[in-house]
């Protein structure tokens, strides 16, 4: 191995590490435009004003939630640089196995540009900022996965003990508790701006639904955990996936009686994107021989 690639493959964990922390990092800083009732702040795209990219004097929406969405922007060529680097080093490093995930986190990133365009255009309708989100989610998975091979490549078990079926029910149950979070946020009061759609649904009814969807996860999990079949490492993962959904389960039930207050609603935020990267670890724990998210 050449110098340059042995430099490559040393910078390679720190690059993955830091580039999965910006993917989970821009859903909260989203988060919190959305909160702030900054989601219009910069009312066209790309600009932020007719003539200017950057928020001018007497905007409508006024300076505070201008520059809180144009920071939201301006955060999104950080993590351009973060995947551009990883990129690089991938190549440099000679991870052929590697390249797809990086090239698809570069190509993602530009995709939610166009998506953030697309919801500011529609004056933050539901389903485009839920389209924001849920395409961040498959972004961060990626970002998980290029972490967790950061040291060598991945390999297919050949004859894992874990049934498949668990693992693949997990993460699609998550995944659909995820998508379902999305649709309460769609109809909830934090709309991004005081005039955005709302989904003409009944809030109770999709908050019943979410609940019940976690409670079945919940259930799931404590049975793949006792099955005879499931490998140490993995029930590790399992028992910390339920603390943190229970954890979870806890914020979204005070919010919920609170009446969704901003500080509870940024932390369950966070929540989830800690919850679907532990989901995702745990997939990759019995479909793949990998490197350890979890230290």
């Amino acid at each position: 191995m050449s110098i340059s690639a042995t430099f490559s493959a040393r910078i390679l964990p720190p690059a993955t590490a830091i580039l999965l922390f910006l993917q989970g990092a821009i859903v909260v800083t989203g988060g919190a435009v959305r909160l702030t009732g900054s989601g219009l702040g910069c009312p066209t795209w790309p600009e932020c004003t007719e003539g200017s990219f950057t928020p001018v004097a007497g905007q409508i929406e006024g300076q505070f939630h201008s520059w809180i969405e144009f920071a939201n922007r301006l955060f999104t060529f950080v993590l351009v640089v973060a995947a551009l680097i990883t990129l690089i080093v991938v190549v440099r490093a000679g991870r052929r196995d590697l390249r797809f995930l990086a090239v698809g986190q570069f190509l993602g990133i530009f995709g939610q540009g166009v998506l953030g365009g697309i919801t500011v255009l529609t004056d933050l309708n539901p389903f485009s900022v839920a389209s924001h989100f849920l395409l961040s989610t498959i972004l961060i998975s990626a970002a998980t996965s290029l972490y967790t091979r950061r040291h060598r490549p991945a390999r297919k078990k050949q004859s894992p003990r874990t049934p498949d079926i668990f693992s693949r029910l997990h993460v699609s149950l998550t995944a659909i508790v995820i998508i379902l979070g999305t649709l309460v946020t769609g109809a909830g009061p934090h709309a991004g701006d005081i005039d955005a759609p709302r989904l003409l649904v009944r809030i109770q009814s999709v908050v019943f639904a979410h609940g019940v969807a976690v409670a079945i996860l919940l259930a799931l999990t404590l049975i793949f955990f006792l099955s005879p079949l499931t490998e140490e490492m993995t029930k590790k993962r399992l028992a910390l996936f339920a603390l943190l959904t229970l954890s979870q389960g806890a914020i979204g039930f005070i919010q919920y009686i609170q009446g969704v207050p901003e500080l509870l609603v940024a932390a369950h935020i966070l929540g989830s994107v800690i919850i679907w990267i532990s989901a995702w670890s745990i997939w990759l724990s019995v479909q793949r021989e990998e490197m350890d998210i979890v230290k």
